[in-house]
């Protein structure tokens, strides 16, 4: 592990830092993205991340708090056998200056990028994923993963390779839950076929030609599949389905935000899936 001290904004790794927070270009190239706050670079070590540049402010997050995120992350870094890690100490005016949100920590990484793919998911013997078509905005995604971690889904699934999962404010608003929950980009007609050949059962959330989302069985391996609130789900997606179902809608509007949907949908799975498991202890 290496160490240094840096209290100009014009030190090229500042820039840098800058840089990779503002360009989702940049982090591709790179294969590197930013990670910022305590719980959030915690997740990310824990989910076995590479970190190779720590920036830590002294003044605002307690010494004994950063040194342990600071050996979690260097033993990481000895396994992946990377160059090792960097710990950069920054002063709080500096640190005001590249801290991405507001309501500092006091630590900020630069984090090696994983590439994920659909073969390389670990799945349960009755999987739950979430997968979400063209959704991207990273609040609504950030809120969806954070409900996927709730219900213990196995993995959520982004159709839309232009979607950086890395984007800062995916990571801000999804707390963490990117390194909690397996993630993948990946096409749709890839997504579908893998599914099918998964034996992992198709429902699609469309308000047409659709049944009632609590008269469907999601006890078995089972896919929610969701598009944007403005168009809904392409015919791809419709024609694969196993199943349609739509959340009733009882009011005047027709359209709920996703991550809200999302968040009905998968809890209607966990419970289905807990009564059948308590009438199989029975």
């Amino acid at each position: 592990m290496k160490t240094e001290t840096i209290t100009s904004a014009q030190n090229p790794k500042i820039k840098e830092l800058l840089a990779l927070q503002e360009k989702s270009r940049l982090r591709r190239e790179r294969g590197l993205f930013v990670v910022e706050g305590r719980r959030e670079l915690g997740h990310c070590i824990e989910a076995g991340y590479s970190v190779r540049t720590i920036f830590v402010c002294r003044e605002i997050i307690p010494g004994t708090e950063a040194d342990a995120i600071i050996w979690k992350a260097e033993a990481v870094s000895r396994k992946s056998q990377s160059d090792g890690l960097l710990v950069i100490d920054i002063p709080s005016a500096l640190y005001d200056k590249v801290a991405y949100r507001g309501g500092t920590e006091g630590i900020i990484a630069e984090v090696g990028w994983k590439d994920l793919s659909l073969d390389g998911l670990h799945l349960t013997g009755n999987p739950l994923i979430m997968v979400l078509e063209s959704v991207e905005k990273p609040g609504n995604l950030g809120a969806v993963l954070r409900s996927a971690d709730a219900c213990g889904a196995d993995a959520v699934i982004i159709c839309d390779p232009s979607t950086d999962i890395y984007n800062p404010n995916l990571i801000r608003s999804s707390i963490g839950a990117i390194f909690t929950v397996q993630t993948v980009v990946a096409g749709s007609e890839e997504v579908i076929g893998w599914l099918k050949a998964n034996s992992i059962q198709i429902l699609t959330a469309q308000l047409q030609d659709s049944s009632l989302y609590y008269d469907t069985d999601m006890t078995c391996g089972t896919a929610i599949v969701m598009g944007t609130e403005s168009t809904g789900l392409t015919d791809l997606w419709r024609r694969n389905a196993d199943t349609r179902i739509r959340i009733p809608m009882l009011g005047q509007l027709d359209s709920l935000n996703v991550s809200v949907s999302a968040a009905i949908l998968l809890y209607e799975a966990v419970r289905q899936r807990q009564e059948t498991n308590a009438g199989r202890r029975i």
